[in-house]
């Protein structure tokens, strides 16, 4: 059976994360993803791990570059060069979605907004990812997931917990990036979809500071709607449920209690980890008594399962029926059962026959992950690709010499 997207052809003018990612989550969808990059150097996140701002180095895995591009192809052109642009165009000829980061300034001097576009081709979606929106004063300023997710958004502020943290966590790369390529991945499906049963077709905008928005919803809507009550924040002791919070393990390990209906799975809990005589203790047999003593529960919890180690607790509550889950760390993830009977991980053959692992999109179709092919290199398919459009070879050299195409 084919992938849903076979068939399509997507132009992609983008770079970092943010809208590349959303490329690769199509391609993955079966969608013909065309990544268009400058032929010196292409997508400066290819830099990174040779400039030494991302581990590894010179002949390793370049991770942020191969994530959010796997399954694509690459064309260089020079889209300063009017016969580069000449051929951006007719590539869009041929496609039904231009994905884009580029903002509204450049994107207007280079003559390349949707008017531009539809110019072409009437019937193309015109997709972009922003930073703060296409309207509004911050409009035509750039933004990362560190700035416009991260931080104006109120993710920051949510894992900021205490007076006492200064500065908060720092999210970890990519992490509002890698959402909103699934964000804008679904968005440009929508359009497909709405243009296939209407013939309409659509612009579609996504940005990062709407994507933390609508994850932080919850806390944005609270703090306007009960702005006249305290913050909705405890610390562990004051927790109104002792099952929904976190513990430490002998071998410095925490395990994650997510139990919203406390007394359900109180007596189930607490037999399991070894203190039935918890489930009798009168402080916490009902709703008000475990309210009222819940710092007391905290601690007896946290005494418990200070007791004994990951490993051990792993088993003790391998059976019970409330959700529990261990804080893992990454290296972790490889060897998770669950990630490896669902595929959520692949290993990708390297140009040098070498091999690496990727992460697949979350979306998978007919019971089956996708499976992944290493990012291309900075116009890799330049001539393959040309081609296609009917360029023969006497017109790619002439393109080449005169510095168009890679």
């Amino acid at each position: 059976m084919g992938l849903p997207l076979e068939g399509v052809r997507v132009i992609e003018l983008a770079a970092w994360t943010f809208v590349p990612a959303a490329g690769a989550v199509l391609a993955e969808w079966g969608a013909d993803v065309i990544k268009v990059e400058h032929p010196e150097g292409g997508d400066p996140q290819r830099g990174l791990i040779s400039s030494g701002m991302i581990p590894g180095g010179p002949g390793r895995c370049n991770y942020l570059i191969e994530q959010p591009n796997h399954n694509k192809r690459s064309i260089g052109i020079d889209l300063k060069n009017p016969q580069g642009r000449e051929i951006l165009l007719e590539l869009c000829r041929t496609a039904d979605v231009f994905l884009t980061n580029w903002l509204p300034g450049p994107r207007s001097r280079a003559d390349l907004d949707v008017e531009d576009i539809r110019a072409v081709n009437p019937n193309i979606i015109f997709v972009r990812g922003s930073g703060q929106g296409v309207r509004g004063p911050d409009a035509d300023k750039g933004g990362y997931d560190g700035s416009s997710f991260w931080a104006r958004a109120g993710v920051a502020e949510a894992f900021t917990q205490f007076p006492g943290d200064v500065y908060g966590p720092n999210q970890t790369p990519a992490l509002g990036d890698l959402a909103g390529a699934q964000t804008i991945a679904g968005g440009i499906a929508a359009a497909l979809f709405r243009r296939e049963r209407t013939g309409e077709t659509s612009v579609v905008d996504v940005s990062l500071l709407g994507l933390g928005m609508w994850m932080m919803s919850p806390n944005i809507i609270a703090h306007k709607v009960f702005a006249d009550l305290p913050s909705p924040r405890f610390t562990r002791a004051d927790s109104p449920n002792p099952l929904a919070s976190r513990y430490r393990t002998s071998d410095d390990r925490i395990v994650h209690l997510v139990m919203l209906q406390v007394m359900r799975f109180w007596a189930e809990t607490v037999t399991a980890i070894g203190r039935p005589d918890l489930a009798e203790d009168p402080r916490f047999t009902t709703p008000a008594a475990m309210f009222e003593n819940r710092a007391a529960a905290v601690a007896a919890l946290d005494e418990t399962f200070a007791s004994r180690t990951l490993a051990e607790w792993r088993v003790a509550l391998a059976d019970i029926s409330g959700v529990w889950a261990p804080a893992q760390k990454a290296i972790e993830l490889h060897d998770d059962v669950q990630a490896i009977a669902n595929g959520y991980i692949d290993d990708v053959a390297a140009a040098d026959g070498s091999s690496f692992p990727l992460v697949v999109n979350p979306v998978q179709f007919d019971e089956a992950p996708t499976p992944l092919v290493r990012a291309p290199e900075t116009g890799e398919h330049t001539d393959e690709i040309l081609t296609e459009i009917g360029l023969d070879w006497e017109r790619i050299v002439e393109l080449k010499v005169a510095g168009a195409v890679l």
